[in-house]
């Protein structure tokens, strides 16, 4: 027997006007190369900081088991639990202007309760634009420009993004179910997949966080700070180039993955191949088996590598 989606979650009872706002979210468990979402989420919680205006039941839409919360064990007693959360909070951006980020681990089931869920709170408070981001593998160099692809209810949310111009199967989101349903009732959502060079999908990759923050923001229209974002991306990519200098083997991936981006480029006239040449363009069945290859990495438990 089913319940109301509204059982789900609980909000405050002072949460002010947010007519027009905009509200982001990141959900962990789902593919996410170079921990693109995650380090932009953590970026705003650090950065932006704010206050929780409505927290989910965790308890009816995670699986514990499959995704066990972390516990201290001290000495002879346990000495704390870090319990999952799955929150929307209420945030300024530097000009004030209030946005929304909802954030914590993708549900394991009740998807589609989740989603209408969503959907009663972005009508509650009047959001305007509802706005997903992540990372995805991509066969291009960490020398050359990275590519984002941005998709949308609308085309003309897309904007200059050059979207993909293939139609393939990949595993389903809670996030794109619920710009998906939030389509259907015409509410404006969209998400923005920053590339990552494949040999770095498992690692932590700032710069493709710092070109998703630039999405979000050019898309929004918020003001939000990228310094400490641009920094650790600096810092990262200096880091990268060391350890590529010093692996043979690396560096011809490198060299090769450049010569292929710069064929493409000096061919179609464009300055990034990924994220405007639709000629170059990888193939849907590419595209697909990269998604698999990389989630099964993640399921599998692999290690970051070192790289």
């Amino acid at each position: 027997m089913g319940f109301d989606p509204e059982e789900l979650y609980e909000v405050d009872s002072d949460v002010p006007d947010l007519s027009g706002a905009v509200l982001l979210h990141f959900f962990e468990g789902f593919m996410d190369a170079g921990s693109t979402g995650r380090l932009v989420t953590e970026h705003l919680t650090n950065e932006v900081k704010g206050r929780v205006i409505a927290r989910f039941d965790v308890d009816r839409l995670i699986d514990y088991r499959s995704r066990r919360p972390p516990m201290t064990y001290a000495v002879d007693h346990w000495e704390d639990y870090e319990a999952p959360e799955l929150t929307v909070q209420l945030m300024h951006d530097t000009d004030g202007t209030p946005f929304l980020l909802l954030s914590g681990p993708e549900p394991d089931h009740d998807w589609e309760r989740f989603a209408t869920a969503v959907k009663q709170l972005v009508e509650r408070w009047g959001v305007r634009l509802t706005v997903g981001y992540h990372g995805i593998p991509m066969g291009t160099p960490h020398t050359r420009p990275l590519g984002v692809t941005a998709h949308a209810t609308r085309g003309e949310l897309v904007g200059d993004h050059q979207p993909l111009p293939n139609r393939m199967q990949v595993p389903g989101s809670v996030a794109a179910l619920i710009e998906f349903r939030l389509g259907e009732l015409g509410h404006d959502a969209m998400g923005f997949a920053a590339h990552v060079p494949h040999y770095l999908a498992q690692s932590a990759y700032p710069s493709a966080a710092l070109k998703a923050f630039e999405a979000i923001g050019r898309a929004t229209g918020l003001s939000l700070p990228d310094g400490e974002l641009r920094t650790a991306a600096d810092v990262a990519t200096a880091e990268i180039d060391r350890q590529v200098s010093e692996s043979d083997e690396v560096a011809d991936v490198v060299r090769a993955l450049e010569r292929q981006y710069d064929t493409f480029v000096e061919a179609a006239a464009h300055d990034s191949l990924l994220a405007e040449s639709k000629e170059h363009m990888p193939t849907a069945e590419e595209l697909g088996s990269q998604f698999e290859r990389f989630l099964a990495e993640q399921q599998g438990g692999s290690e970051s590598p070192d790289r």
